[in-house]
This record gives C-alpha cells, structure tokens and sequence, in this order.
C-alpha cells in the first residue's frame, strides 16, 4: 500500500484515524544508524510501524525492526513521543492518520540484514553521510534527538 507523507502541509487531507506507532534508532559500534528504504513512499527511515492488538510497545519494535531488516534487538530507551498534527500519512486506501510515534533506542542481539516487502534496502549509514538520503523530517527530528547527549527527558508533543 503506498502512502503519501505530508509535513506543514494546509492542503494535507484530514485525519480520519490515528493509529499507535514504533520506532527504533539503533547504532552500531561504529556509530553508524540501522535505516531501511521504505518501498512504501520511497524515503528513507528507522525501522518501525503499527503496533498490532496484544502487543506490548516493546514487543512492536522488536517486531517491526525484524520484520523490516532482518535483526533481532533489544529495546534500551525511549527517545521520545511524537504526535506532531502537522505530519498527516494518507494512504492508498483512503485511510489518513495523524502521527503518533514511540521511538525508542535498541541493540542488535542477532540475525542478518533482509530486506522484506516494506524495505527494499536495509543499511548501516554513516551519521556524516545522512544528507546524502532522502529522509522525512519527523524521522531527521528523532534522529537529531537521540544524538543530543544533553536531552535529560524523552521528546514529547
């Protein structure tokens, strides 16, 4: 199903349904971030999702991120919670959520990079080369939070 990402956009359709979210921003030893290239609106990404009935958030990321590229991860912090009403996701069946997003941080503990229908590519990239990708702003915003080593609290808004 694609999706349309609109972000401070006034002719953005309206929301018509709000679904919980994950995310995770995991870093190798290098310092280098895990992204998938999402087949789904073509941008680049942190592995994440809908969470599904019964799931735990943390049960939902480590799905999502294995789902998406292959390894296993251990969830090791929150970044934050993001409900940003100006980034609308209007998908090809007609559906149009606003944002609302868990990011959390994690640690790989196993498997191997595979992409899956919903990335066609799975990448360790450089943090100096994330420029070169075509990277939503509400995945940048995440980026940029973890990165901050004088946040004190998780995001919130």
């Amino acid at each position: 199903m694609a999706r349309i990402d609109h972000y401070n956009d006034p002719h953005a359709p309206q929301p018509n349904s709000i679904v919980p979210a994950v995310s995770v921003i995991v870093r190798d030893e290098t310092d280098r971030l895990l992204l998938i290239h999402r087949t789904d609106n073509d941008l680049w990404s942190i592995p994440g999702g809908a969470m599904e009935p019964g799931e735990s958030v943390r049960q939902a990321a480590v799905r999502e991120t294995n789902e998406e590229t292959g390894y296993d991860v251990e969830i090791t912090g929150l970044v934050g919670i993001y409900t940003d009403p100006n980034h609308i996701i209007a998908y090809s069946d007609g559906e149009v959520r606003s944002e609302f997003s868990i990011c959390m941080t994690g640690r790989i503990t196993g498997g191997q990079a595979r992409t899956s229908s919903e990335s066609s590519e799975v990448v360790w990239q450089p943090l100096e080369q994330l420029d070169a990708l075509d990277i939503h702003p509400s995945i940048l915003l995440r980026i940029t939070h973890v990165l901050d080593t004088s946040r004190k609290q998780p995001w919130l808004s």
